[in-house]
This record gives C-alpha cells, structure tokens and sequence, in this order.
C-alpha cells in the first residue's frame, strides 16, 4: 500500500506546478481543469484536492506569501462579471485564519477573491530569472 503522506506531498507538488503554469499565463483554472491537468487521481479527487489546496492555503499564509491557491476556482460560483471565483471553503479557511472577515459567497467574497488573485499573479507570475545575462 502506498505512503498517504508521500502520495500526498508528489500531488502537492504538481498541483503547484500547474498553478505556477496558471500564474506564468495569468489565468485562473477551474478544479475540475486542474484535476484533469494534474491527473489527479479518484475517487471524489476534487474533494482530495481542495485539502490539499487548503494545506498549500495555510503554508502559504503562515509563510506571509500570496495565496497560489487563488488560481483555482470555482465553474460555479463567479463574481459580478462572470469571472469564476474559489468556493466558500476557501473563504471559510481565509475567515478561520483572519486573512478575510466576511460572507463565503457575493460580492463581498469576489472582491476580496481579485485582491488575493492579482497579489498572487504578482508574486507567483514573475517569470524566473533567465541564466542569460
């Protein structure tokens, strides 16, 4: 039987691959495309990867950097222009860490979602540093 923790940290690593892909072309990816881009595997693999999306979540806020968990979003819930925001389990965790006081849904969620989202694609959509130079 495999090692959860290492079978964990080997899908935590390629989530995080994917999401500095996403970053390096400022976009968002919805759970589902990133499942499909990680080849994460079943069963309720969106479920088992939005705990590791939370895992990287509280790494990321305990380390003061940008959330590259914002990425990642909902095909559901969007804001005002239709854009596709995280759901509310990621506003939930923002709460419980006092990183967001507010709703896990509307207005109030996406706009604090664009802030988190344009900080990470400044932090983590800078491109790496050429060895040319």
């Amino acid at each position: 039987m495999p090692d959860i923790a290492s079978q964990d940290q080997r899908l935590m690593a390629k989530l995080q691959a994917a999401l500095l892909d996403c970053a390096q072309a400022g976009e968002t990816v919805t759970y589902g495309e990133l499942a499909e881009r990680t080849a994460f595997p079943g069963p309720h693999a969106i479920h088992r990867m939005t705990a590791l999306l939370e895992t990287m979540i509280r790494d990321h806020h305990a380390a003061g950097r940008p959330l590259l968990a914002a990425l990642a979003v909902s095909r559901a819930q969007r804001d005002d222009q239709g854009r596709g925001i995280p759901g509310r389990g990621f506003f939930q965790l923002l709460n419980e860490l006092g990183r967001y006081h507010g709703a896990d849904q509307g207005t109030e969620a996406a706009t604090h979602h664009s802030e988190e989202l344009a900080a990470a694609l400044a932090h983590w959509g800078k491109p790496a540093p050429s060895d040319a130079g």
